[in-house]
């Protein structure tokens, strides 16, 4: 399976995906730690995958680049689709949209 598919594999598994330094538990950047303080606030339910972790996801951290055409990382996706990286996903957030997005896309 090539990185890509493995990457789409795991955006259509998780209605919430983030892709992000670290883990939600231990992230490894402020952005990827801003992206799941977020995410934890809104209770949301979101897979992870950590692109620092080659021997677990090898080559992700440029593929994932690549398939969204995104030049930076955290990424996340809500039910298969691109929302952003930290910046969009916290102006997002204040702003309400994001439960929106998230709560619209669950409802559905």
């Amino acid at each position: 399976m090539s990185v890509q598919e493995r990457i789409q594999k795991l955006v259509d598994d998780n209605k919430v995906m983030v892709f992000m330094k670290g883990t939600p538990a231990e992230p490894m950047c402020g952005f990827s730690s801003r992206v799941v303080e977020v995410l934890k606030r809104l209770d949301v339910k979101f897979g992870s995958a950590n692109v620092l972790d080659d021997a677990a996801n090898p080559e992700l951290r440029d593929g994932i680049k690549g398939f969204s055409d995104w030049p930076t990382i955290p990424q996340l996706y809500v039910d298969g689709e691109f929302v952003g990286g930290c910046d969009i996903v916290i102006e997002l957030y204040q702003s309400g949209e994001l439960e929106k997005i998230i709560v619209g896309k669950n409802a559905e």
